[in-house]
């Protein structure tokens, strides 16, 4: 089974530390200090830096979004220890993605963050260390999370079938139904248990700390026919 992992209050929290970061990327890449930042929730850090831009009064290119994608992963390298200190894990993350690695499933990320935001993300709370990050994809790769999701699963050679998302908005869920892929909704963000039916994920889990119930729902078919085979 390929697990998608969602980052942001799926699997950590920032508390305030990773606006901070888009801030002082967007200012170094564009020249121009960030005063409002576009709505982020289940939307990639390209469309975030284009609208962000639109808020100030210019557009921005490829170019532009090359700078800023640069400058964001430095500036996560560069305050890792803020990162650390100030943000968190979401409890049971540790315990689930560990679980699912002894269980055979193979584990990487679908995130709108860039790369290299992404991989200080989840290094410094210790949650990388059975993330397959080549077979991920990320906010530099497209704009809408459906072709993340899709590109995700051509990088990892497996079928919808074969795969699982998990995360913690509707637009999570949206991108993997749209591309056929099941989805486990974890409600430890903005958007509540309920909101995560309607938008149709497959199962919903208030959170993670149950690892046992967590990898059941994740596994879901495939624990079962492993528990039969002899």
């Amino acid at each position: 089974m390929l697990v998608l992992w969602d980052i942001d209050h799926t699997l950590i929290d920032t508390r305030g530390v990773g606006r901070e970061l888009s801030a002082a990327a967007f200012e170094e890449a564009t020249g121009v200090p960030m005063r409002e930042q576009a709505t982020i929730d289940g939307i990639t850090e390209r469309v975030i830096f284009r609208e962000t831009a639109k808020l100030h009064g210019f557009a921005v290119g490829p170019e532009d979004f090359a700078r800023f994608a640069a400058a964001l992963g430095r500036q996560h390298l560069a305050r890792a220890a803020d990162l650390r200190e100030r943000g968190h894990a979401l409890a049971g993350a540790a315990a689930v993605i560990d679980a699912l690695a002894a269980r055979g499933a193979v584990q990487t990320v679908v995130t709108g963050n860039v790369r290299g935001a992404a991989e200080v993300k989840l290094g410094v709370f210790g949650l990388d260390r059975h993330i397959l990050w080549d077979l991920g994809a990320f906010g530099e790769d497209a704009d809408e999370r459906v072709d993340l999701v899709r590109i995700a699963l051509r990088r990892a050679e497996r079928t919808a079938g074969e795969a699982v998302l998990v995360g913690d908005t509707p637009a999570d869920v949206a991108g993997g139904l749209g591309a056929e892929v099941r989805v486990v909704g974890v409600a430890t963000g903005r958007s509540s248990a309920e909101q995560l039916r309607c938008a149709g994920a497959t199962e919903v889990l208030p959170d993670l700390r149950n690892s046992t119930a967590a990898v059941e729902a994740l596994l879901g078919a495939e624990l079962h026919r492993q528990h039969r085979e002899p």
